[in-house]
């Protein structure tokens, strides 16, 4: 091996890490070791739409995967109700050890009897790591405890007598409830290897920003950008249509305590404004809609639809200009504002001309209607530069760029959120943009480059521009894969009676893989799979974005089990419609199980009463046999390692390195 050549190089540089021939061999035992254990849990969420309660507490039970666990190890002597509150101390240990605590009788009895089902629970739970893994995850006041209790052999014990003697410490010393709570949060951690968001962490509900941070916190998380998340992103990359988009959606769902109290935007600009201008305006349009059941009063929703009108001219405004100095995005169509007819009072849409609801905007000039007032640009300097001081929300979006993607391609799965853009004879749209044709899997590839260009490219060059309009391209444009409609009909709703003028016609690629004939639906599945390298009859796709009517009969799994689609409806304001509050899909070494979840009530009710969310299980695919890690592409990765080892030792037993004791 020449001393010069890339082999060597790399060689040497890996001996700096694993300096003797022994060393590397230690670390391919290690590493052969791991591939025999069983795949590792995944677990897959989308459309979670704010709603943080219901997101913590089946991020929690691991949509029921700890319940099962803790079933498994207390068995049915246990009485279901005993098993139940067993299952709440885990989720919610602090909350549940307050509430149970006063009512023992003998609470050291209490202690010991929890304190062994948990270490049996962790233990099982554990199963599926190496010792080391585990340690690794061990809270470290209590590693070492832990790490005894947990992998202890008995065989030169008395099992009763070593158990009481390192419990019976813990509870003299008083340190029972913190073990208690070190072991439920262990448990939980390990319970899901790998945590997957197939989209829209934000809009609708009231704290996307506690579900960001919990992401944050998460050993291994990962975001499959959807439509809501990328407009996000580009309000806080400086987008102003984007801030108007973002600040419009909260005011329709009368939502301000995500930008007031999540992030500390300052609406105090755009409330004043809309005040004083929108005073004596028709605002019978943009009332928000209330789907908390809260009791707010006339005036706050009286505030509320002004704002909303205030801000939904300004973003109809800016729509014109982006899509004007955008043509190659195809969608000039869009500037509606700029085809209505003011002394008419009518408007163009798709080609027909309808009468317009409401024509009461002070704010625009029908010689100039997209042009925008001194003051409604003094608004949005003002948000601008709030969302820009942020901190809170440049943290979050900063975690969806370096967690996030368009797609992710895991495990023989293919995770996005809205669609790959077909057309109906089953072939991928083409895209020309700039001179360059994209399609499948190259124009989602060159989506994700455009929206980091949004955030990333220097700020104020031309570069970041175009990324910051190709953000709201991806919100709401008709070849948008993480859209996938033709368009989005804010302003029909608004401004025309007539429903035709609201449809928003879905992609082909909808169209396709709902086909009633399978055989269309799993052609265009496969087709999909394999433009991203993966096998047509094997892989599966993980689709979001679209709830499934459950209610009507509509299934999850479409074209012959190649698609499953996991939004059933997280977000309130989509219980009506799906009759469910949400799908899961969970991954482990023996097959693929879809969970189906009933409304979640509150965090108290679950606490006081044991009221876990209502799941069903569809265990709709088993392994012939249990996977291992091996089978895996991390597997894959750890062989590539052990190949790269494999050399290093040749290199040592070859003296062309040498060992550094």
């Amino acid at each position: 091996m020449e001393p010069k050549s890339a082999e060597y190089k790399f060689l040497s540089l890996l001996a700096k890490e694993y300096p003797t021939r022994a060393a590397a061999a230690a670390e391919i035992i290690n590493l052969q070791a791991i591939l025999k254990l069983p795949k590792p849990t995944e677990h897959f969420m989308s459309d979670l739409h704010g709603e943080a309660d219901a997101f913590t507490h089946i991020l929690c039970n691991a949509s029921g995967v700890i319940r099962e666990k803790a079933d498994r190890v207390l068995g049915q002597s246990v009485p279901a109700v005993e098993r139940a509150e067993f299952a709440t101390l885990i989720y919610y240990p602090a909350q549940k050890l307050a509430q149970l605590k006063p009512h023992q009788a003998d609470l050291r009895s209490f202690y010991r009897t929890t304190l062994y089902r948990l270490i049996d629970t962790c233990r099982v739970t554990a199963s599926k790591y190496t010792r080391s893994f585990v340690r690794k995850k061990l809270p470290k006041t209590y590693a070492y405890i832990l790490d005894e209790l947990l992998h202890a052999h008995f065989e030169d014990h008395d099992k009763d007598l070593y158990y009481e003697s390192i419990l019976a410490t813990i509870i003299d010393t008083g340190e029972a409830d913190h073990f208690i709570i070190a072991l439920c949060e262990l448990i939980r951690d390990l319970a899901v290897h790998r945590l997957h968001i197939v989209g829209d962490v934000f809009d609708r509900g009231p704290r996307p920003d506690v579900i960001m941070d919990k992401l944050i916190a998460h050993h291994d998380a990962d975001i499959q950008w959807g439509n809501h998340d990328v407009q996000w992103m580009g309000a806080a990359a400086g987008s102003d249509i984007c801030i108007a988009g973002v600040i419009r959606v909260a005011l329709a769902y009368n939502n301000l305590e995500t930008l007031e109290d999540g992030y500390g935007i300052n609406l105090r600009p755009l409330a004043l404004f809309a005040e004083e201008t929108y005073r004596e305006t028709d605002i019978s349009r943009f009332y928000p809609r209330i789907t908390d059941g809260g009791d707010y009063s006339p005036v706050d929703v009286e505030r509320a639809a002004r704002m909303h009108k205030a801000i939904s001219i300004m973003m109809f405004k800016l729509e014109c200009a982006l899509v004007r100095r955008n043509p190659e995005l195809g969608m000039i169509d869009r500037a509606l504002l700029e085809a209505v007819d003011f002394a008419r009072q009518t408007v163009v849409v798709d080609g027909v001309e309808y009468r317009m609801l409401d024509c009461d905007f002070p704010t625009v000039d029908p010689r100039d209607p997209a042009r925008l007032t001194p003051e409604e640009q003094e608004v949005l300097t003002r948000l601008r530069l709030s969302f820009a001081e942020s901190e809170r929300l440049q943290r979050h979006v900063r975690f969806l760029y370096a967690r996030g993607s368009m797609y992710l391609i895991e495990n023989g799965n293919l995770l996005y959120h809205g669609a790959v853009p077909m057309r109906m004879d089953g072939t991928f749209d083409e895209i020309t943009i700039d001179g360059r044709t994209y399609s499948g899997r190259s124009w989602m590839d060159h989506c994700e480059r455009m929206a980091r260009q949004g955030y990333f490219a220097p700020p104020g060059s031309e570069q970041r521009l175009k990324g910051q309009d190709f953000l709201y391209y991806l919100w709401c444009g008709r070849q948008s894969p993480v859209f996938g409609r033709f368009k989005m009909s804010t302003f029909e709703h608004f401004f025309i009676e007539e429903e035709a003028a609201h449809a928003e016609k879905k992609n082909a690629y909808y169209r396709l893989i709902e086909d009633e004939g399978e055989a269309t639906a799993t052609a265009a599945a496969a087709a999909i799979l394999e433009e991203f390298g993966l096998d047509g009859a094997q892989g599966h796709i993980v689709n979001g974005h679209v709830p499934v009517r459950a209610k009507n009969g509509e299934a999850p799994v479409k074209a012959g089990g190649r698609v499953i689609v996991i939004d059933g409806g997280f977000c309130r304001a989509y219980h009506d419609k799906t009759g469910i509050a949400g799908y899961t899909l969970v991954s482990s070494s023996r097959g693929l199980s879809l969970r189906c979840h009933s409304a979640f009530e509150s965090a108290q009710k679950a606490i006081t009463e044991n009221r876990d969310i209502l799941s069903s299980v569809d265990i709709f695919e088993t392994n012939r046999r249990r996977l291992l890690v091996g089978d895996t592409d991390n597997g894959k990765r750890l062989k590539a390692q052990i190949a790269d080892l494999e050399r290093l030792c040749a290199a040592y037993a070859d003296g062309t390195l040498i060992e550094r004791a």
